[in-house]
């Protein structure tokens, strides 16, 4: 394991967080939930019927799902508190009781996040079985957005090959590679504040410098998409006068010292960025995928950012280890969340 993982499990051990699996049937979900366990990474919360989940974990040969905490939907009395609460949080939108009742019974992905609303557990991990949207819909009409955030983004850890000369300690950060398709110049803002927490709690970074990527460097270009880009560091500012941030960049100056010293003469992220938030999400997607293939580099997540509460989504095509990493993120997201 990375050292940075191995960092982030040791900090998930020693401030253990109890995540939930809302997907408890599925075989790539419990096998990471058996090694979460035994290595006593987090407290596992699954939902369904404790009899089934055993016998799938036997036919697994999994040896320590017994240890995991079980919530029964079809347990009508214990469902009550998370029901009521469904409806309180929907009933301005037009959801009746026995709605709610209904949805809590039926949707996993929103009693997992009712768990957490609840005070009953910390995060939840979901994606292997469902949409990115059943996963998103769940947490906005639960959980919502963290105060001053009305935006979830996605955001990648990139972990570059050894003696890379980028990133701090080799890890970069990629935002927002996953969500958003076109944001204007107040996403693009919430994007960078929240990627530099997403730095701080997951990229082991102890001094994100943040670059607003764009095809201009300091008014090199004149496009209105150049303008979003300007705007949006503007704002990123007003919200957290203490980012270190810059833009527009383009990728080189960014990065690079030397180019950075001759386009942005004076910056102190130019040449020097660890965190990198691009323009809309076609040029993020296709730029982690190609750094990802081209120079070799590790891309963990995407990481859900800008929720009240972490909730994370995964890809369908994952594997257990994908899962099993993406709990330790989770936990670490958590534990960010009760520091500040």
């Amino acid at each position: 394991m990375e050292p940075l993982f191995e960092k982030l499990k040791g900090n998930a051990v020693a401030s253990k967080q109890r995540i939930v699996l809302p997907e408890s049937l599925e075989g790539r979900t419990l096998t990471a939930a058996d090694r979460v366990i035994g290595e006593g990474i987090a407290d596992i919360v699954l939902i369904g019927d404790r009899g089934q989940i055993l016998a799938k974990a036997g036919e697994l040969g999994l040896k320590n799902i017994d240890k995991a905490a079980v919530v029964n939907p079809d347990d009508a009395r214990a469902m009550e508190p998370y029901a009521e609460l469904l409806y309180e949080l929907r009933k301005a939108k037009g959801m009746t009781l026995e709605q709610a009742q209904a949805k809590v019974k039926e949707d996993p992905l929103y009693l997992g996040c009712l768990l957490i609303k609840h005070g009953d557990a910390d995060g939840q991990v979901a994606g292997a079985m469902n949409t990115t949207g059943n996963v998103l819909r769940a947490a906005f009409q639960v959980l919502k957005t963290a105060p001053g955030i009305k935006s979830v983004s996605g955001a990648f850890i990139m972990l570059l090959p050894e003696g890379s000369p980028y990133g701090e300690n080799g890890v970069m950060v990629f935002a927002d590679c996953a969500v958003l398709p076109d944001p204007d110049a107040q996403q693009l803002a919430q994007i960078a504040v929240c990627a530099d927490q997403t730095a701080r709690a997951l990229g082991g970074m102890s001094d994100p410098k943040i670059a607003m990527l764009s095809f201009s460097t300091k008014g090199s270009a004149s496009h209105e998409r150049v303008d979003k880009v300007v705007e949006a560091t503007r704002l990123a500012r007003e919200m957290n006068p203490d980012l270190k941030i810059d833009g527009e960049l383009q990728a080189d100056a960014a990065i690079v010292p030397s180019v950075g010293a001759s386009k942005a003469l004076g910056s102190e992220i130019a040449g020097h960025a660890n965190v990198l938030v691009f323009p809309d999400l076609g040029v993020g997607n296709i730029a982690y995928k190609l750094v990802q293939r081209l120079a070799g580099a590790k891309a963990v997540g995407p990481v859900l950012q800008g929720l009240a509460a972490p909730v994370n989504d995964l890809s369908r095509g994952c594997n257990d280890d994908d899962i099993y990493r993406t709990i330790i993120l989770t936990c670490n997201q958590a534990i960010n969340k009760q520091q500040n």
